[in-house]
């Protein structure tokens, strides 16, 4: 991807781009293999940094964590204040808040850019979520904007906020990312076991899907991915795969962050957990061995799969709404003024999560920039209404078949839950109260109780619990 990324720089006109590696033969093959690209390579940081123009500006693309705080040391070593450090790695947001404000102390801009698209998007042109100072993007803005991809005229690109901040977006966007290839992924299951389609029939129920509401990137993949047939076998190449996912962590930081910022992000939960499941197939083995019986496959009508669709897009607006959430949440408590509406603009292109309904998102903000939740949007309003009876039925229809819809069943649930008058948080909180006193507030005055439930059950008024 860096080295992409690097061709990608050198291909517009009039960059001159310096490359590094810390292994000069990966310098060297870069090089040969595309003379075309105007690059000036280095086998030493020494050479690298003096090969820079003023204000120096480094990209570096280096594996989260350790590796990523070497090289920033080595630069910085050599680097003079006003000189640019641009992480476009997928770190850890909380690692770029320190390092930025490490790299401030000594003179230096520190940028965290979350970069998304992949290898061929950071070569044809990426979604770019750049943090750092107002006066590192100064400089930067121009030389992002020059590589990013365009969508309607406008650079998939934006300045996202402070430190931490576009190392944050992209860490969400990249949760979106996992609950919408869940999503996908529970729908190609339904349609294949419930609707008994085969993987190249259901290429194509996909491809007619992204001429719609549903067109995205993700879908476009995916129907490309169903019509791949093995060479060896003959057979499907989704069925001589391994049905064991992994992860790269991100997935995860959305979720544990998203916990610590109390945003209910059922959809990417679900979505990390579902891979989780997957990759303990000892478990999977050993549990088959003592289920006696499956349900037998429900018996559905002529519209299974336009509800299957309606029960995918409604899941998938659950899933965005809920990844802006946890954007708000943390704007909010790490300071950053960030424009949710610029960030759904810029995830319209080169980004992995690109979909045609990010134009409505945009549109949502900019009706209303302090909208509390996507999902009263009059057209996502509307359009999850419009597919709730559908939706309803995908859910019970999985359920009563034995199929596993964690993504569709969360975002169904997390729908009731906001719609329901009452929640059975009211029992919670007694149950509480019950073993830890850990009080509780009436629905029908002012105040904080404690109920004395090992003595005469009286209620007292208390000062709010701290737990």
């Amino acid at each position: 991807m860096g080295s992409n990324l690097a061709r990608n720089l050198a291909s517009r006109d009039g960059n001159t781009v310096a490359v590094f590696n810390r292994s000069p033969e990966r310098t060297r093959l870069l090089t040969t293999e595309h003379p075309e690209a105007n690059f000036v390579a280095s086998e030493t940081i020494a050479d690298f940094v003096a090969s820079l123009s003023k204000p120096r500006t480094a990209i570096i693309m280096v594996q989260a964590g350790a590796g990523t705080d070497a090289v920033i040391k080595s630069l910085s070593e050599h680097f003079e204040p006003g000189d640019i450090i641009v992480d476009g790695g997928n770190a850890d947001f909380t690692d770029t808040i320190r390092r930025e404000k490490e790299q401030s102390a000594k003179g230096l801009n520190f940028v965290g850019a979350g970069i998304s698209g992949g290898e061929e998007g950071a070569l044809k042109g990426p979604s770019i979520m750049p943090g750092g100072s107002v006066e590192a993007y100064k400089t930067l803005g121009p030389i992002l904007e020059s590589i990013a991809a365009v969508v309607d005229g406008v650079p998939c690109v934006t300045h996202v906020g402070t430190d931490g901040a576009g190392h944050f977006v992209k860490m969400i966007h990249n949760g979106i990312e996992y609950a919408d290839m869940q999503l996908i992924s529970e729908a190609y299951d339904l349609l294949r076991k419930v609707g008994g389609h085969s993987p190249a029939a259901i290429a194509d129920v996909f491809t007619e899907w992204n001429s719609g509401d549903l067109e995205s990137y993700l879908i476009e993949i995916t129907a490309e991915v169903l019509r791949q047939v093995d060479t060896k076998t003959g057979k499907p190449f989704v069925d001589i795969v391994l049905d064991e996912a992994g992860s790269k962590g991100t997935g995860v930081w959305t979720v544990q962050n998203a916990l610590d910022l109390g945003v209910p992000v059922g959809g990417i939960a679900e979505a990390v957990f579902a891979r989780a499941v997957s990759s303990h197939p000892e478990q999977r083995v050993a549990f088959r061995a003592v289920v006696d019986a499956r349900p037998e496959i429900a018996v559905v009508g002529h519209t299974f799969e336009d509800d299957v669709r309606q029960a995918l897009y409604s899941s998938k607006v659950v899933a965005y709404a809920q990844g802006f959430d946890a954007i708000i949440a943390g704007a909010e408590k790490y300071g950053w003024k960030i424009d949710k509406g610029a960030i759904a603009t810029i995830w319209r292109g080169g980004c992995i999560i690109r979909a045609q309904f990010l134009n409505r998102i945009v549109d949502a903000y900019a009706n209303d920039p302090s909208i509390p939740t996507l999902l009263v949007d009059p057209y996502f309003a509307k359009a999850v209404a419009d597919g709730e009876a559908a939706w309803r039925r995908i859910v019970s229809t999985a359920a009563l078949s034995g199929i596993p819809v964690p993504g569709f069943g969360s975002a169904l649930s997390y729908f009731d839950s906001l719609a329901s008058e009452r929640l059975p948080a009211a029992l919670v909180q007694g149950q509480r109260d019950f073993f830890g006193a850990h009080t509780y507030k009436r629905a029908d005055q002012p105040g904080t109780f404690h109920t004395l439930w090992s003595g005469d059950r009286t209620e007292i008024e208390t000062e709010a619990s701290t737990h």
